[in-house]
């Protein structure tokens, strides 16, 4: 049987009313992701603290019409789209079976805010539109700007999730964010104070 993380306090102070449905959403995720290859096998014990709640606290930061590059699993697009109703997101994914289980988890769970699209980053076809864009776990810095920044409209922002090499990522990257006019590049901790580990993105804006 496989043991998934118990639910930490956090989550509820996190997801409020929509709490449900990260509880059915990390279940479900927790039980068929490893033999779906959406999660390694040591990942259900730490599930919620390490995935969901990551992912879920900078759901503040996100309006309008936001995409997730290289969703996955659904971490964070799906989380984000539990958290926040109200933003429009679009799910970027590749992998077929990541796509199929993307379709899936959106109907059941009846997020209508979700739209699953099945390209690459670098297929993406309808311009510099969206509002924000979001990655987690894709690539470093300096390969994930040049893939997410051309989807951005002028004015738009990047928020990506990091870890603790955050800071020397963006040393690494600093052609190709001047080449893709990424301004006033940072990174921000964010859920000090709810999460044991809180997290960090990397913020800039696209000119």
């Amino acid at each position: 049987m496989i043991e998934i993380e118990p639910e930490p306090a956090a989550a509820e102070r996190i997801f409020g009313d929509r709490i449900d449905l990260a509880r059915r959403f990390t279940a479900a995720l927790g039980e068929y992701g490893e033999q779906r290859g959406l999660i390694g096998p040591l990942e259900p014990p730490r599930l919620w603290t390490r995935h969901v709640l990551n992912s879920a606290v900078i759901a503040p930061l996100f309006s309008g019409r936001v995409g997730d590059v290289g969703s996955g699993a659904g971490l964070p697009g799906l989380v984000l789209a539990i958290a926040r109703p109200d933003v429009e997101w679009i799910l970027i994914e590749p992998m077929e079976r990541r796509v199929a289980w993307l379709g899936e988890q959106a109907k059941e769970l009846g997020l209508s805010n979700v739209r699953v699209v099945r390209a690459r980053a670098e297929d993406w076809r309808e311009g510099p539109t969206l509002d924000a864009v979001t990655a987690r776990a894709v690539s470093a810095l300096r390969t994930l700007i040049p893939i997410t920044a051309p989807l951005v409209r002028d004015g738009g922002e990047l928020i990506l999730l990091k870890g603790t090499s955050a800071a020397s990522e963006i040393e690494a990257a600093e052609k190709q964010l001047r080449k893709f006019r990424v301004a006033n590049p940072r990174v921000e901790v964010v859920g000090e104070g709810i999460l044991d580990e809180p997290t960090r993105v990397f913020r800039g804006t696209v000119r």
